[in-house]
């Protein structure tokens, strides 16, 4: 892995890989991060119903399986996990695009940084390894993170589709951003 240097931005935040140790720290900002987030958004009900120590396991499930990218941070000298995403193969096929599957903060923790932090490591993680653009799908109501996402670069590419939450259609829209190497500093 290689260890660059802490963000302006984010003092003290330091990102790492994710190891199986991490697989609870990460289920429990996945999903309070889904209850605060999405809440509005998704059927109450499906949001109170997710079960952190569920989530675990199928973390463990898919860090085991690969080939996603994981990635966990924290801030120093604190070494409690902070926020988790992951990337890994676009599912359109399409040559030399990732997608971002996943990027979550704790709720307690957002605003510091953390995001951009992540975001950021993944990215210089892409480029090497060849790839030039990424993808995501982002909740359409959820303004929050598409502003987030636009001023890191990405934007709507006009994709539109579906996704089934408690029994409920919630519309996601997919950005993507051209890669490039870090600027260094």
């Amino acid at each position: 892995m290689t260890t660059r240097p802490t963000p302006a931005y984010a003092p003290g935040v330091q990102v790492r890989d994710m190891t199986l140790d991490d697989c609870a720290a990460v289920a429990e900002i996945r999903v309070r991060g889904w209850q605060t987030a999405y809440a509005g958004m998704i059927p109450q009900p499906y949001l109170d119903a997710m079960d952190i120590a569920s989530d675990a396991e199928r973390r463990r499930g898919f860090l085991t399986a690969g080939p996603a990218v994981n990635v966990v941070s924290r801030t120093a000298p604190d070494p409690v996990v902070t926020g988790w995403a992951c990337y890994g193969p676009d599912g359109t096929g399409r040559a030399g695009r990732c997608e971002l599957y996943a990027i979550y903060v704790h709720p307690e923790r957002t605003g510091a940084g953390t995001g951009r932090a992540l975001l950021a490591e993944l990215t210089a993680r892409a480029v090497a390894a060849g790839f030039h653009e990424m993808a995501l799908w982002v909740l359409k109501e959820n303004g929050r993170a598409r502003r987030f996402y636009e001023r890191a670069g990405f934007l709507p590419d006009g994709a539109e589709e579906p996704f089934e939450a408690g029994g409920a259609v919630v519309p996601e829209v997919r950005y993507v951003r051209a890669l490039r190497e870090p600027a260094a500093g």
